[in-house]
Protein backbone atom coordinates (compact mmCIF):
# COMPACT_ATOMS: atom_id res chain seq x y z
CA UNK A 1 0.00 0.00 0.00
CA UNK A 2 1.65 3.45 -0.87
CA UNK A 3 2.15 6.35 1.93
CA UNK A 4 -0.33 8.20 -0.10
CA UNK A 5 -2.90 5.55 -0.17
CA UNK A 6 -2.36 5.43 3.69
CA UNK A 7 -2.72 8.97 3.97
CA UNK A 8 -6.57 8.81 2.07
CA UNK A 9 -7.44 6.27 4.36
CA UNK A 10 -6.81 8.77 7.65
CA UNK A 11 -8.26 11.79 5.45
CA UNK A 12 -11.52 10.34 4.30
CA UNK A 13 -12.26 6.81 6.08
CA UNK A 14 -10.87 7.41 10.04
CA UNK A 15 -12.99 4.90 12.11
CA UNK A 16 -12.96 2.15 9.57
CA UNK A 17 -10.49 -0.59 10.59
CA UNK A 18 -9.22 -3.50 8.05
CA UNK A 19 -11.44 -5.89 7.14
CA UNK A 20 -14.31 -3.70 8.18
CA UNK A 21 -17.36 -4.88 6.81
CA UNK A 22 -16.19 -8.49 8.90
CA UNK A 23 -15.66 -6.56 11.74
CA UNK A 24 -19.18 -5.06 11.37
CA UNK A 25 -20.45 -8.68 10.88
CA UNK A 26 -19.16 -9.67 13.39
CA UNK A 27 -21.32 -7.08 15.77
CA UNK A 28 -24.27 -8.57 14.37
CA UNK A 29 -23.39 -11.67 15.31
CA UNK A 30 -22.51 -11.14 19.14
CA UNK A 31 -25.47 -9.08 19.19
CA UNK A 32 -27.39 -12.57 18.57
CA UNK A 33 -25.03 -14.63 20.49
CA UNK A 34 -24.89 -12.31 23.87
CA UNK A 35 -23.84 -14.08 26.82
CA UNK A 36 -23.57 -17.53 25.24
CA UNK A 37 -26.15 -20.83 25.48
CA UNK A 38 -25.85 -21.05 21.76
CA UNK A 39 -25.18 -23.43 19.37
CA UNK A 40 -23.77 -22.34 16.35
CA UNK A 41 -22.83 -23.44 12.57
CA UNK A 42 -19.91 -21.34 10.61
CA UNK A 43 -21.34 -22.41 7.40
CA UNK A 44 -18.62 -22.14 5.12
CA UNK A 45 -15.83 -21.68 7.75
CA UNK A 46 -13.01 -22.34 5.18
CA UNK A 47 -9.46 -22.53 7.59
CA UNK A 48 -10.30 -19.85 9.58
CA UNK A 49 -8.31 -16.79 8.02
CA UNK A 50 -10.62 -14.60 9.73
CA UNK A 51 -10.31 -13.66 12.78
CA UNK A 52 -13.38 -11.70 12.93
CA UNK A 53 -15.28 -15.18 13.05
CA UNK A 54 -13.40 -16.76 16.06
CA UNK A 55 -16.58 -17.08 18.80
CA UNK A 56 -14.48 -19.75 20.74
CA UNK A 57 -15.88 -18.99 24.20
CA UNK A 58 -18.97 -17.23 23.20
CA UNK A 59 -21.27 -19.11 21.79
CA UNK A 60 -22.06 -22.62 23.51
CA UNK A 61 -20.40 -24.91 20.77
CA UNK A 62 -19.56 -23.92 17.33
CA UNK A 63 -18.91 -25.92 14.62
CA UNK A 64 -17.83 -25.37 10.93
CA UNK A 65 -18.59 -26.56 7.80
CA UNK A 66 -16.62 -25.97 4.20
CA UNK A 67 -15.97 -27.94 1.34
CA UNK A 68 -11.91 -27.03 1.76
CA UNK A 69 -10.14 -29.94 4.15
CA UNK A 70 -8.26 -27.60 6.22
CA UNK A 71 -11.76 -27.18 8.07
CA UNK A 72 -10.94 -29.52 10.50
CA UNK A 73 -7.73 -27.73 11.69
CA UNK A 74 -9.43 -24.04 11.75
CA UNK A 75 -8.72 -23.19 14.92
CA UNK A 76 -11.83 -20.75 15.69
CA UNK A 77 -14.27 -24.68 15.50
CA UNK A 78 -15.04 -26.72 18.32
CA UNK A 79 -15.80 -28.97 15.37
CA UNK A 80 -15.06 -28.87 11.29
CA UNK A 81 -16.65 -31.14 9.07
CA UNK A 82 -15.96 -31.03 5.46
CA UNK A 83 -19.17 -31.04 3.29
CA UNK A 84 -21.65 -28.68 1.54
CA UNK A 85 -24.49 -26.17 2.19
CA UNK A 86 -26.33 -28.59 0.12
CA UNK A 87 -26.23 -31.14 2.21
CA UNK A 88 -25.03 -30.22 6.11
CA UNK A 89 -24.04 -33.19 7.44
CA UNK A 90 -26.09 -32.81 11.37
CA UNK A 91 -29.08 -33.92 12.03
CA UNK A 92 -32.58 -31.60 12.13
CA UNK A 93 -33.17 -28.82 14.84
CA UNK A 94 -28.79 -28.79 15.67
CA UNK A 95 -28.18 -25.02 15.45
CA UNK A 96 -29.74 -21.81 17.33
CA UNK A 97 -27.99 -19.85 15.24
CA UNK A 98 -26.65 -20.08 11.46
CA UNK A 99 -24.51 -17.85 9.81
CA UNK A 100 -22.28 -17.59 6.39
CA UNK A 101 -19.37 -14.79 5.89
CA UNK A 102 -18.78 -14.37 2.17
CA UNK A 103 -20.35 -17.47 1.20
CA UNK A 104 -23.88 -16.76 -0.86
CA UNK A 105 -22.47 -15.18 -3.60
CA UNK A 106 -20.39 -18.93 -4.33
CA UNK A 107 -23.26 -21.11 -3.94
CA UNK A 108 -24.79 -23.51 -7.20
CA UNK A 109 -28.09 -24.17 -5.82
CA UNK A 110 -29.23 -21.33 -3.00
CA UNK A 111 -32.70 -23.37 -2.97
CA UNK A 112 -30.84 -26.29 -1.60
CA UNK A 113 -28.59 -24.67 1.00
CA UNK A 114 -31.66 -22.39 2.28
CA UNK A 115 -33.60 -25.82 2.63
CA UNK A 116 -30.72 -27.34 4.63
CA UNK A 117 -30.67 -24.32 6.51
CA UNK A 118 -34.09 -24.65 7.83
CA UNK A 119 -33.54 -27.90 8.46
CA UNK A 120 -30.68 -27.78 11.28
CA UNK A 121 -32.05 -24.57 12.98
CA UNK A 122 -34.08 -24.92 15.98
CA UNK A 123 -37.69 -23.45 15.72
CA UNK A 124 -36.91 -19.71 16.28
CA UNK A 125 -33.76 -20.02 14.93
CA UNK A 126 -31.87 -17.63 13.25
CA UNK A 127 -29.77 -17.41 9.34
CA UNK A 128 -27.48 -14.51 9.32
CA UNK A 129 -25.66 -13.65 6.27
CA UNK A 130 -23.14 -10.94 4.58
CA UNK A 131 -22.33 -11.19 0.91
CA UNK A 132 -21.96 -8.78 -1.53
CA UNK A 133 -25.16 -7.16 -3.98
CA UNK A 134 -24.72 -7.90 -7.55
CA UNK A 135 -25.98 -4.86 -8.40
CA UNK A 136 -22.79 -2.78 -6.92
CA UNK A 137 -19.89 -2.30 -9.78
CA UNK A 138 -17.46 -4.77 -7.85
CA UNK A 139 -19.66 -7.69 -8.40
CA UNK A 140 -21.15 -6.47 -12.16
CA UNK A 141 -17.01 -6.27 -13.07
CA UNK A 142 -16.56 -9.79 -11.64
CA UNK A 143 -19.56 -11.35 -13.71
CA UNK A 144 -17.91 -9.91 -17.01
CA UNK A 145 -14.33 -11.23 -16.26
CA UNK A 146 -12.69 -14.53 -16.28
CA UNK A 147 -11.81 -16.14 -12.57
CA UNK A 148 -7.96 -15.20 -13.21
CA UNK A 149 -8.58 -11.37 -13.34
CA UNK A 150 -10.46 -12.10 -9.36
CA UNK A 151 -7.48 -13.87 -8.52
CA UNK A 152 -5.27 -11.11 -9.44
CA UNK A 153 -7.30 -8.48 -8.04
CA UNK A 154 -7.87 -10.39 -4.44
CA UNK A 155 -4.10 -11.07 -4.35
CA UNK A 156 -3.31 -7.90 -4.86
CA UNK A 157 -5.39 -7.09 -1.65
CA UNK A 158 -3.17 -9.59 0.32
CA UNK A 159 -5.51 -12.73 0.15
CA UNK A 160 -3.24 -16.49 -0.90
CA UNK A 161 -4.89 -18.17 -4.10
CA UNK A 162 -6.42 -21.28 -2.55
CA UNK A 163 -8.68 -18.76 -0.46
CA UNK A 164 -10.19 -17.40 -3.98
CA UNK A 165 -13.16 -19.18 -5.29
CA UNK A 166 -15.46 -18.83 -8.25
CA UNK A 167 -18.90 -16.24 -8.11
CA UNK A 168 -21.86 -17.01 -9.11
CA UNK A 169 -23.89 -14.15 -7.55
CA UNK A 170 -27.37 -16.29 -7.36
CA UNK A 171 -28.63 -14.72 -3.98
CA UNK A 172 -27.21 -11.30 -4.05
CA UNK A 173 -29.80 -9.20 -4.31
CA UNK A 174 -32.92 -8.51 -1.75
CA UNK A 175 -35.41 -9.67 -4.01
CA UNK A 176 -33.26 -12.76 -4.43
CA UNK A 177 -33.11 -13.43 -0.45
CA UNK A 178 -36.94 -13.00 0.05
CA UNK A 179 -37.92 -15.11 -3.12
CA UNK A 180 -35.51 -17.95 -1.28
CA UNK A 181 -36.46 -17.35 2.10
CA UNK A 182 -39.76 -17.94 1.33
CA UNK A 183 -39.19 -20.85 -0.69
CA UNK A 184 -37.57 -22.13 2.23
CA UNK A 185 -40.13 -21.29 4.99
CA UNK A 186 -37.98 -18.71 6.47
CA UNK A 187 -39.01 -15.16 7.72
CA UNK A 188 -37.20 -12.13 7.15
CA UNK A 189 -36.13 -10.30 9.86
CA UNK A 190 -33.89 -7.68 8.13
CA UNK A 191 -31.39 -6.54 4.89
CA UNK A 192 -29.28 -4.16 5.34
CA UNK A 193 -27.25 -2.18 2.37
CA UNK A 194 -24.39 -0.80 3.46
CA UNK A 195 -21.38 1.27 1.77
CA UNK A 196 -18.27 1.89 3.00
CA UNK A 197 -15.11 2.27 2.63
CA UNK A 198 -14.39 0.84 -1.29
CA UNK A 199 -12.15 -1.78 -0.37
CA UNK A 200 -11.13 -3.24 -4.15
CA UNK A 201 -10.29 0.76 -5.16
CA UNK A 202 -7.83 0.97 -2.87
CA UNK A 203 -4.57 0.11 -5.86
CA UNK A 204 -3.66 4.01 -5.65
CA UNK A 205 -5.02 7.74 -5.15
CA UNK A 206 -7.07 7.98 -8.56
CA UNK A 207 -9.05 4.60 -7.94
CA UNK A 208 -9.61 5.30 -4.36
CA UNK A 209 -10.87 8.45 -5.14
CA UNK A 210 -13.16 7.67 -7.69
CA UNK A 211 -14.41 4.67 -5.21
CA UNK A 212 -14.78 7.15 -2.38
CA UNK A 213 -16.81 9.59 -4.54
CA UNK A 214 -18.97 6.75 -5.52
CA UNK A 215 -19.72 5.79 -1.99
CA UNK A 216 -20.84 8.84 -0.81
CA UNK A 217 -23.15 9.45 -3.71
CA UNK A 218 -24.99 5.85 -2.69
CA UNK A 219 -25.19 6.91 0.59
CA UNK A 220 -26.78 9.98 -0.21
CA UNK A 221 -30.31 8.65 -0.21
CA UNK A 222 -32.44 5.33 0.14
CA UNK A 223 -33.11 5.78 -3.09
CA UNK A 224 -29.89 4.03 -3.78
CA UNK A 225 -29.52 2.07 -1.34
CA UNK A 226 -29.90 -0.84 -4.29
CA UNK A 227 -26.58 -0.03 -5.52
CA UNK A 228 -24.36 -0.48 -2.70
CA UNK A 229 -21.79 -3.09 -1.93
CA UNK A 230 -22.65 -4.98 1.33
CA UNK A 231 -25.62 -7.28 2.19
CA UNK A 232 -26.44 -8.32 5.99
CA UNK A 233 -29.36 -10.37 6.06
CA UNK A 234 -30.98 -12.01 9.17
CA UNK A 235 -34.11 -14.73 8.89
CA UNK A 236 -35.84 -16.81 11.26
CA UNK A 237 -36.98 -20.09 11.14
CA UNK A 238 -40.75 -19.89 12.74
CA UNK A 239 -41.21 -21.70 15.71
CA UNK A 240 -44.21 -23.54 14.04
CA UNK A 241 -41.74 -25.03 10.61
CA UNK A 242 -42.76 -28.20 11.62
CA UNK A 243 -39.36 -29.67 11.87
CA UNK A 244 -38.89 -31.67 14.85
CA UNK A 245 -35.62 -32.92 16.65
Amino acid sequence: MSRLVSWLDQRLYPGFERNWDDCLFRGRIEDLIGSGGLDVLDLGAGAGIVSQMDFRGQARYICGLDPDPRVTSNPFLDEGRVGVGEAIPYPNCSFDLVFADNVLEHLPDPEKVFAEVVRVLRPGGLFLAKTPNTWHYMPLISRMTPHSFHRWIVQKRGRAPDDIFPTRYRANTPGAIRRLAKGAGLAVGQIEQIEGRPEYLRINAMTYLLGSLYERVVNLSSVLAPFRILLIVRLRKPVDSGFEG
